[in-house]
């Protein structure tokens, strides 16, 4: 039983922290059709957010969730206007954009390299005590976890299907030119959603340095697994990324606890290949019919 609570903890934490992290990048994709390599960037720039807006500006923890939001909001708006704008009408923006956002995820690792250096930092916004559940300690970090990340998906979900601008975000994933025969201005429901990306990066940027530790590299590691999530669940599928966020975080956390630590991430690699053996469109998604 021991056992079991210890499994089911540490595999929602880590779902959660995986979900948060796979909104910003699902949401893009099925908005936008743009995969945005800057995912992990804009993860590390919330952290970073986070640690100077305590350590640095010498404000209270609380705040340190909410100056990463802010920035990497900005972050999320300043890309759009500064690159996406100029691009996304063109014919090959799916491809371009990825090679773009590559370029500018080393670039916008370099410049927190330089700015805070190589040491890897710890999260102030952390709450170091916990609780016993039988012999298990769970850290009150792991329920706040688990909170902010409900509640963000709520609002998330909110915000898509009760709200007129979630109606047009909507519109325009499943069309964008019927979109805008419908009056819907695509280039700002594009800067909305780079914007609101960008918010969720940071929010998980805090998450996890939160349970790790802050780098200027932090954000490859779970930008790979929310793409993986992506993948298995089908992609632009929110609802579905998020189910599968908290399975696979169960599952990898099983797997390390029985075989070992080094066989999670190949374990999860295994369970792509499967999923895409077995459905090639995502579990969650549906097969599309293109005729000419």
């Amino acid at each position: 039983m021991d056992t079991a609570i210890q499994i089911l903890v540490s595999g929602l934490t880590l779902g959660a922290m995986y979900g948060v992290s796979t909104i910003g990048l699902s949401l893009v994709w099925g908005a936008m059709g743009m995969l945005n390599m800057a995912h992990g960037a804009l993860l590390t720039i919330g952290g970073y957010a986070s640690y100077a807006a305590v350590i640095s500006l010498g404000l209270p923890m609380w705040v340190g969730l909410p100056a990463a939001m802010l920035v990497s909001f900005v972050a999320g708006m300043i890309i759009y206007f500064a690159i996406i704008r100029f691009m996304y009408h063109l014919e090959a923006f799916e491809t371009n954009i990825i090679v773009v956002t590559i370029g500018l995820a080393i670039f916008l690792e370099n410049a927190v390299l330089k700015i805070f250096g190589a040491y890897p930092f710890g999260q102030p916004f952390a709450l170091e005590e916990g609780f016993y559940i039988g012999i298990v300690y769970v850290r009150y970090q792991t329920p706040l976890i688990l909170a902010i990340a409900v509640i963000l998906m709520l609002a998330i979900a909110w915000l898509l299907n009760k709200t007129r601008t979630g109606r047009a975000i909507r519109a325009t994933a499943q069309g964008r030119v019927a979109a805008q025969l419908m009056g819907v201005n695509v280039g700002r429901i594009f800067a909305q959603v780079m914007a609101l990306g960008g918010l969720v990066a940071g929010v998980s940027g805090v998450m996890i340095s939160s349970i790790t530790t802050l780098a200027p590299t932090m954000g490859y590691d779970p930008m790979l697994k929310a793409f993986i999530i992506c993948v298995i669940a089908g992609l632009g599928n929110i609802t579905g990324a998020l189910y599968a966020a908290f399975i696979l975080g169960i599952f990898e956390v099983s797997i390390q606890f029985f075989f070992g630590v080094r066989f999670g991430f190949p374990a999860l690699l295994a369970l792509v290949i499967l999923a895409l053996i077995w459905r090639p469109y995502g579990v969650f998604g549906r097969r599309v019919v293109t005729r000419a």
